[in-house]
């Protein structure tokens, strides 16, 4: 009989963030293990097929270029640690775009640093750019940009980034794809009474006792970076599973509710955690009234806000900045991300966004705030 997961969340997923580490990639450092991404990849177009968005976080750069270099052990030199990702970097990515298009997919290859995650404006162009890829169809293929920033090849890590990505597109799930089976409640290599923890709350402190123990010398990751990622995709609803990744057809299984590996449940309902956080901002950068008009498409009818319902912008504020959206009265009715910055959003109020590249000398989002990125306040 096929075990199920009590929680239905891999089941009923529809947006997936998919996150396999270097020593499965790499085949534990012996080179781009062609047959096993090219099962990934027929699984990921599986997924597809059945409605869902998927997007790849992949290690395995630094690990590839040791092997075009010819080294066996993992430089500390930055510098040495750049080259080998700048060089690995060609054929990783060259890997999933055969192996993709083989399965009928088109691929995209983007490098990510925490830094663009961290910045608001950086963040709503990565999002955005993301978000365009999967309505297209195209599966993006991410990896932290090694090439040039230091501190995440020192302490950086992919399951970190997977759980940034979860949380970046408002993923449902993360499935860190690993060369364990899961999480025991002790080492089993060490402890002969250690069980398996087939399921839990993601964030649980006693999951981090449990885990411990560096990852390969391949990778840079363990057990407990998989646990405390887990912890932060749960920030804006995504669980996570943590499986082997050599487990046949695991993702095709996983989503049909199949019992592999360790689910950790996230106890936040996605929408819920990311609205908090704006609801939550007691200073605010600046504020846009609109016309009774628009206030009623935001406030009854759930729309985003266009700009040609606006009447007047305040304060200064940039992209992706929270601000307030007030009505002619002066009541705070919502807030929410701001699109446009305060200087571009006078330009375009009472526009209509076929105007917009020729005030703004560039077209983007026809909104001023999605309906995503907006909460009622009133």
């Amino acid at each position: 009989m096929i075990q199920k997961f009590s929680s239905p969340v891999l089941r009923d997923a529809r947006r997936v963030v998919v996150k396999v580490g270097s020593s499965l990639v790499t085949n534990e450092g012996r080179g781009l293990d062609e047959q096993a991404i090219g099962e990934w990849c027929r699984q990921l177009a599986h997924l597809i097929r059945d409605g869902r968005e998927v997007i790849m976080v992949s290690s395995g750069a630094i690990a590839e270029g040791m092997k075009r270099l010819g080294w066996s052990v993992r430089p500390k030199e930055v510098h040495e640690l750049q080259a080998a990702a700048a060089v690995g970097q060609m054929g990783l990515a060259q890997m999933y775009e055969t192996k993709l298009r083989a399965n009928g997919l088109g691929s995209a290859q983007v490098l990510l640093t925490h830094a663009d995650l961290a910045d608001r404006e950086r963040y709503l162009n990565a999002r955005s750019t993301l978000l365009t890829l999967l309505k297209l169809g195209v599966v993006p293929v991410i990896n932290e940009n090694d090439t040039v920033v230091n501190d995440e090849i020192k302490f950086g890590d992919n399951d970190t980034l997977g759980a940034l990505v979860a949380n970046l597109v408002e993923a449902d799930a993360l499935v860190i794809l690993t060369d364990q089976k899961g999480l025991y409640t002790a080492d089993p290599r060490k402890d002969p009474a250690a069980e398996f923890v087939h399921e839990a709350k993601a964030g649980d402190l006693a999951l981090e006792l449990m885990a411990g123990g560096a990852g390969s010398s391949i990778g840079r990751g363990g057990m407990l970076t998989k646990i405390l990622a887990a912890k932060r995709a749960a920030g804006s609803g995504a669980s996570t599973v943590i499986a082997w990744g050599r487990e046949a057809d695991a993702l095709v299984r996983l989503t049909q509710g199949e019992a592999i590996g360790t689910l950790l449940i996230a106890q936040t309902q996605k929408n819920q955690a990311r609205k908090q956080w704006m609801a939550d901002h007691l200073q605010m950068r600046g504020a846009v009234v609109v016309d009774a008009g628009a206030a009623a498409k935001v406030r009854d009818e759930g729309k985003s806000l266009l700009p040609i319902g606006m009447v007047m912008v305040e304060g200064d504020f940039s992209r992706g900045d929270v601000i307030a959206v007030r009505d002619e009265a002066g009541q705070e009715i919502a807030r929410g991300l701001a699109n446009y910055s305060s200087s571009e959003a006078r330009l375009i109020c009472r526009k209509p966004s076929s105007e917009f590249e020729r005030l703004l000398g560039y077209a983007a989002e026809p909104e001023m705030l999605h309906r995503d990125n907006l909460v009622l306040t009133r």
